[in-house]
């Protein structure tokens, strides 16, 4: 063996990408394995390139019943992330698709762009009950693509114009894009948007997440929602521990100077093939902590490398996950980010007017 990665055709030049391999998905009968033909011909090297296919979607909420979650619904403009997070939870999603968690989830995505309607439809029935709309749950609803697709702008138009609560999870600047939307839905109640930092080393985030923007930047991103009066949740997630885990506290405290109100965290999560692909990048981007780093995540996931029970999945178990909670509960009292934010308003909620609607005298 030469080291290099045996699902990935060796003229293939990875630029900015998180996945080190492309190994199939866990439903696939066949292995995908790059090997040499014999005809002895230097291929030409290519970068490899993000894809964009598109579906149509035949429902946009997805419901779920987890009690480690704050909201019950979702929707997810895109299939996949341009991110390229290495670490990142939904990988084993892109399996259902034929496709694999690896290169695949980065580089091959699924834009949703008639989801608006769809969501109208469903928001709309006689039969539906409004609670918090969660965004970007899955993958990054302002991944790059955003910028030329406009699905999550789409989605949120209707859900300004319905008067629907939701909530925002995300790394990209593109949300600032929106403030247009999302300034005024936040000051009736309406709207909060989190944004998560992993680490404030430009260069380590530059390799775990190669194509967010840089921890500066997402602290911009906090400095011009707060500014607007959109009220914003730091999310220190995920905590690597032996990696990532020392910089709790100043991750915070920025956070907190860039006019963050809430805080929360999550402990690093590796279900089904997201745990191999982790450890190749760890023994291939720091050899020297690899082990470490694996032996921690071990300790804090009952002596596996991952265990998906309720109560657990979210902030593991055992001393060290007691350890990064205690420091977690001191560092946002110490900044001030201990502060319950008010739910978010359902009583607004209301079918938009129409030309031709007739007009209400009440």
């Amino acid at each position: 063996m030469d080291g290099k990665d045996r699902t990935v055709r060796p003229e293939m030049r990875l630029r900015a990408r998180g996945a080190l391999g492309n190994a199939s998905g866990r439903f696939e009968r066949e292995s995908r394995v790059a090997v040499d033909d014999g005809w002895e011909m230097a291929e030409e090297e290519r970068l490899l390139q993000t894809e964009v296919r598109e579906e149509r979607p035949r429902s946009a909420l997805s419901y779920n019943r987890s009690p480690d979650l704050p909201f019950d619904r979702s929707v997810n403009p895109y299939r996949g992330c341009e991110h390229g997070c290495v670490y990142c939870f939904a990988r084993p999603s892109h399996a259902y698709l034929g496709l694999s968690p690896g290169l695949d989830f980065e580089t091959k995505l699924i834009a949703r762009p008639g989801i608006a309607a769809v969501l109208e439809r469903e928001i709309g029935a006689k039969a539906y009950r409004v609670a918090p709309i969660a965004l970007g749950t899955n993958t990054d609803p302002y991944q790059p693509v955003e910028r030329d697709w406009g699905v999550m702008r789409a989605v949120l138009e209707v859900l300004a114009a319905w008067q629907h609560p939701l909530a925002i999870t995300t790394k990209g600047t593109l949300v600032e894009r929106d403030l247009d939307l999302l300034a005024p839905m936040a000051g009736r109640g309406l709207a909060r948007v989190g944004i998560s930092v992993t680490t404030l080393d430009a260069g380590l985030s530059r390799a775990l997440e190669p194509r967010t923007p840089l921890p500066a930047r997402r602290l911009e991103v906090i400095r011009r929602l707060s500014a607007a009066g959109v009220p914003v949740r730091v999310m220190v997630s995920p905590v690597i521990p032996g990696l990532t885990d020392h910089e709790l506290e100043p991750i915070l405290a920025a956070a907190k100077a860039a006019g963050a109100v809430a805080a929360s965290w999550i402990m690093l999560r590796l279900p089904l093939e997201v745990a191999p692909m982790m450890q190749d990048w760890l023994e291939a981007r720091v050899p020297g902590r690899a082990a470490k780093v694996m032996a921690r995540i071990r300790e804090v996931h009952g002596g596996k490398d991952y265990d998906p029970a309720w109560g657990k999945r979210m902030r593991g178990e055992g001393l060290w996950s007691q350890l990064v909670a205690q420091r977690f509960d001191k560092a946002v009292a110490r900044e001030g980010l201990g502060v319950k934010l008010p739910p978010l308003r359902c009583d607004l909620f209301r079918r938009p007017a129409r030309t031709g609607d007739q007009m209400s005298f009440w």
